[in-house]
């Protein structure tokens, strides 16, 4: 038997009964489907009903093209086939006279409708499992549907209201959490879930149908199906349907590959008659082509019309998704099919479908979206209208990596568009998601690189690449500022200007943009200059940057456009001029040291009397603020350059820049205030006294420093009571000047506030109270004045003072109480005074060699200070002893600070003064164990300015403690090896000390005058 008869004969055997009951199934459901569409009430119910059959007639399919055929096939199809006639006939006459039947006659038809559903249900159910090959997936959405449509039940409304199934109400379906799980490559996704659908047909050549899972091909049904619209050999519709010699039409390829595979070209037959041919030849049916797309246009359009009726009803997720699917094929299908779906309203039913909880669901819908979009700008702008942008980009976040690949997909669509384009940009954090997605190129490349697409696009609007640089992705922006016209470069520039850099792309973005920046400020417009100067001001606050700036030439460009001098002096011009000087203070402020640099072709540098006396001249209040804070903060860097430090103090005290200065202290700019002050204080030490007097010139100075602040402490505050604390202390003038202002109360008050609230409700508090001790400690050094005595008597400094030393302030508070201590402690001597007598009547009589006074006066009660000799107090006196100060003056020893320790020595050191009973302050210091404390000292610390107080102590034990405060001290073992050491490295001064001590010990011999050495 010669190939092509034994294939005729395989084609042959491929006609069965089954085939033929199936089709006709088929046919009476589209029949029932056309019926229900139109039926005119109850609309929800019947569309319910014609999608129960839509989806049945995949499972007719299956047995249509299947293999694995069952036995009970034909008995199978008979009864589907009674049951289906019986809908048929209802839906039919429902369709023609619907407004005749009564509410009663429509449910009696809905229940028997019902039972005709439940019925198919069972016998969708008694296939076997065979019947599905080895597809499990469809033998359970099978089951699924055999299980649904057993326990169909409509019902039917109280009011029958008449609608249009065109015109039907879109609502919101779903409201649910999406749940993000499993990851998949969106091809592999798509493939395996398309796979389980229709790979089996395809291996069969058959186009009957899709699965049970997407909505079969009904439109093929919607109208009957003429036989010759199937390819005899693939039975589905042709594309390209072609005549052979016989007079039978085939599908081109189809029958051109029945050609190719027989090998005995002279016994070729007509596949389905059998015929001997004697040509192979094929001519195009064009009648018949032309017949079959007029009938797949009207199907299609009836597909269409089904699907959206399952979409409204939305009954159950395999409804949704046979529907989408469906649609997706009638898109592919034809160009034109996308206009009919998207005036059909399905967009907007997609967009909620974007919410559903199924994220099949969800990636169909933006699978559909997509294919919407694509090449279609009116599909563009009504997926913009009704879908919910937002939504799109928050599945970019998905754990589900399907989902993720097409919703990137379908934002890349919407971007290629400029109007789409700002939308997507409006997104909040929509940019921000996309800029992140593109950076994990390690977890999803293929998402990554749409991303990064996607973000291109989105730099058709200018917004966007601010946008971008404000998330951190600054190459768009880098990019049109280095390679744009000068427009762009402007619009670039000034976005440069507003973004803060972050910390990971400063240097970066530095380096890429400066030498254009650099060009920009060369220009002779003004506006790319302004422009040019603030972008080069936001990259200059970052430190690091300054080299890249220097390096490119911006020092010589700066100095030229402060000083330039210019006829009018407008806006824009000042503008630069105070931008150019921002970038300066910058650059200073990086801390490389720039004091020998040329700034201009005169060879002058930065450090040069030209260039600090130009920019002390323009400190005035006719200054715009900004300018005078930025050459402010350039002289507080050049000060600390030795030649421009001189060449600063002394124009200052030859000039009037002190006095400007102090004007602008009280400035509505809060700012500029503290820099004033914050100069001003870096200038007290080398004229302190010249600030002060000038100060007090000053109209409401020094009292303006001081304020009462009963709410949150401002650095204002802080730097201006510093102020007044490191001017020089012992300037009278200006210790009168506050006490005349009625300025201490005040100081008072907000110490004592302080003491009870304490600093940690502002982070200038601790300043702020170290700067109010500052200005009591400046008053006790100039104590002889009478005022400022009565005022330290008056607020008990010396236990203002005592009290600070136990109260956990900071190491400075502590210090400065301890020197205050000390000048108070100074006064003693001069203000105890001996006591008051009356006449009083005193009898002496000796006793055993002794005299024995008795007072007889009354109401005399005194004692003496056995160290001042006197009547002590402390606040009359400030008597560290009669203020019990001295154990706290010992804590103060134990302290870690240095600076502490020595200024409480400094103060315990008072005691001890050749001007006091020296023998009784010994005897007094040491039951309060002082020398412990003091040894301690000299073994804990190195430092020399600490050991020469401590060893002046220790020797005025010595002398005037006689042989117990010798036994004590030489009982310390580690003073004698402390002593060599700075006997041998000490300087003058501590050698001496050492020496001392050491000769007081009997630990070196002592030099007489009778005894020589000869060197």
């Amino acid at each position: 038997m010669s190939a092509s008869s034994s294939e005729w004969s395989k084609f042959r055997e491929d006609t069965n009964p089954i085939s033929t009951l199936a089709e006709s199934l088929l046919s009476a459901i589209s029949e029932i489907l056309k019926a229900v569409i139109c039926i005119q009430i109850e609309n929800e119910s019947f569309t319910e009903i014609g999608c129960y059959f839509y989806r049945a007639s995949a499972v007719i399919m299956e047995l249509h093209v299947n293999w694995s055929t069952p036995t009970n096939a034909i008995e199978l199809l008979q009864s589907l086939s009674k049951r289906v006639d019986t809908a048929k006939t209802f839906t039919t006459e429902l369709q023609k006279n619907a407004h005749k039947f009564q509410s009663l006659e429509v449910k009696t038809i809905m229940q028997q409708l019902e039972q005709v559903i439940r019925g198919i249900g069972e016998n969708i159910n008694s296939l076997p499992s065979l019947t599905y090959g080895d597809q499990e997936y469809v033998e359970k959405a099978a089951k699924s549907l055999s299980k649904e449509m057993k326990d169909v039940s409509f019902v039917l409304n109280q009011s029958r209201r008449l609608e249009s199934k065109e015109h039907m109400e879109e609502t919101d379906l779903y409201s649910v959490d999406i749940d993000e799980s499993s990851a998949m490559n969106l091809t592999t996704y798509s493939q395996e879930r398309s796979k389980k659908i229709i790979d089996k047909y395809d291996s069969r050549n058959l186009s009957m149908g899709s699965s049970l899972m997407s909505l079969p091909q009904l439109a093929q049904y919607m109208e009957p199906l003429y036989e010759t619209f199937s390819c005899p050999l693939t039975k589905r519709v042709m594309e390209d349907p072609v005549t052979i010699e016989s007079g039978i039409t085939y599908e081109r390829k189809a029958i051109i590959e029945w050609f190719e595979k027989i090998e005995d070209v002279e016994n070729i037959v007509c596949p389905k008659s059998g015929q001997k041919l004697k040509s192979t030849s094929l001519s195009t049916n064009v009648a018949l082509k032309a017949t079959i797309n007029e009938w797949k246009e009207r199907n299609e359009a009836a597909r269409i019309k089904v699907a959206r009726a399952a979409l409204s009803l939305a009954s159950t997720e395999n409804m949704v998704l046979e529907a989408i699917d469906d649609l997706t094929n009638v898109c592919k299908s034809k160009a034109y099919n996308k206009v009919q779906v998207r005036d059909i309203g399905i967009i907007p039913l997609l967009a909620n479908f974007l919410e559903y909880k199924s994220r099949d669901v969800r990636f169909a819908s933006l699978e559909l979206l997509r294919l919407l979009a694509e090449d279609d700008e009116e599909g563009k702008d009504i997926i913009a209208k009704k879908v919910d942008v937002s939504t799109i980009i928050r599945m970019l976040s998905s754990n589900h990596k399907p989902l993720r690949n097409a919703s990137v997909l379908l934002l890349l669509e919407l971007s290629s568009t400029r109007f789409l384009c700002d939308m997507i940009g409006t997104v909040a954090g929509g940019i921000l998601m996309l800029i992140t997605v593109k950076l994990r190129q390690t977890l999803d490349a293929f998402t990554s690189d749409t991303a990064g697409e996607i973000l291109k696009n989105l730099e058709k609007v200018s917004d966007n690449i601010k946008l971008m640089a404000e998330n951190g992705y600054w190459e768009p922006l880098l990019t049109h500022l280095v390679e744009g016209n000068e427009e762009t470069r402007m619009e670039m520039a000034s976005y440069l200007a507003e973004v803060v850099l972050g910390p990971d792309i400063k240097t970066y973005v530095a380096e890429r943009a400066t030498p254009v920046l650099v060009h920009m400020v060369q220009s002779v417009n003004s506006l790319p200059r302004n422009v040019a100067f603030k972008a080069l001001n936001q990259i200059s606050k970052y430190h690091q940057n300054a080299k890249i700036l220097i390096q490119a030439g911006v020092m010589q460009i700066l100095i030229e456009e402060i000083f330039m001098q210019t006829i009018h002096n407008n806006e824009s011009t000042s503008s630069s001029k105070t931008e150019a000087a921002a970038i300066l203070a910058n650059i200073l402020e990086s801390g490389i040291d720039l004091e020998n640099f040329q700034v201009n072709t005169h060879g002058h540098t930065l450090a040069s009397d030209y260039i600090v006396y130009n920019i002390l001249s323009r400190i005035k209040n006719s200054t715009p603020d900004e300018m005078n804070l930025n050459l402010i903060h350039i002289l507080l860097c050049l000060i600390k350059f030795a030649k421009a430090s001189s060449t600063i103090v002394s124009v200052v005290k030859e000039t009037e820049v002190s006095y400007n200065l102090i004007e602008l202290i009280n400035t509505p700019n809060e700012e500029l205030g503290i820099a004033s002050i914050k100069l001003l204080i870096t200038l007290t030490p080398f004229m302190g006294h010249t600030l002060s007097d000038r100060l007090c010139k000053t109209k409401d100075q020094p009292e303006s420093l001081v304020q009462n602040t009963t709410d949150i402490i401002t650095e204002k505050d802080a730097v201006s009571v510093n102020f007044l604390a490191k001017l020089p202390h012992q300037n009278l003038t200006l210790n009168l000047a506050l006490i005349n202002s009625n300025t201490i109360p005040t100081v008072m008050k907000s110490i004592s506030q302080i003491q009870r609230s304490g600093t940690r409700s502002s982070r200038h508090g601790s300043s702020y109270f170290e700067g109010l001790i500052g200005i009591l400690v400046r008053l006790t050094t100039t104590l002889y004045d009478h005022q400022i005595l009565q005022t330290a008597r008056t607020y008990n400094f010396t236990s203002v003072f005592t009290e600070l030393l136990t109260r956990s302030f900071t190491d400075e508070v502590q210090k400065l109480s301890a020197r205050g201590l000390e000048n108070l402690s100074k006064q003693s001597i001069v203000l105890s005074r001996p006591p008051k007598m009356k006449k009083t009547k005193v009898f002496k009589f000796f006793c055993f060699n002794k005299c024995v006074s008795i007072d007889l006066s009354k109401d005399q009660d005194f004692s003496l200070c056995s160290i001042h000799g006197g009547v002590c107090s402390s606040q009359e006196t400030f008597c560290l002893v009669e203020a019990e100060t001295v154990e706290r003056l010992l804590s103060c020893l134990d302290h870690e600070n240095v600076e502490v320790i020595e200024a409480a020595l400094s103060a315990l050191s008072t005691l001890l003064d050749d001007n006091v009973n020296v023998e009784k302050s010994v005897s007094l210091l040491s039951d309060k164990h002082v020398m412990k404390y003091v040894l301690n000292v000299v073994k804990e610390h190195k430092e020399e300015s600490l050991w020469q107080k401590a060893f002046w102590v220790i020797e005025r034990f010595l002398i005037n403690g006689g042989d117990e405060s010798i036994s004590n001290i030489s009982e310390d073992r580690l003073l004698p090896a402390t002593l060599v050491s700075a006997f041998h490295h000490g300087d003058d001064c501590t050698r001496e000390m050492a020496e001392k001590i050491l000769r007081h010990l009997n630990k070196i011999p002592t030099i007489t005058n009778t005894m020589t050495f000869t060197m």
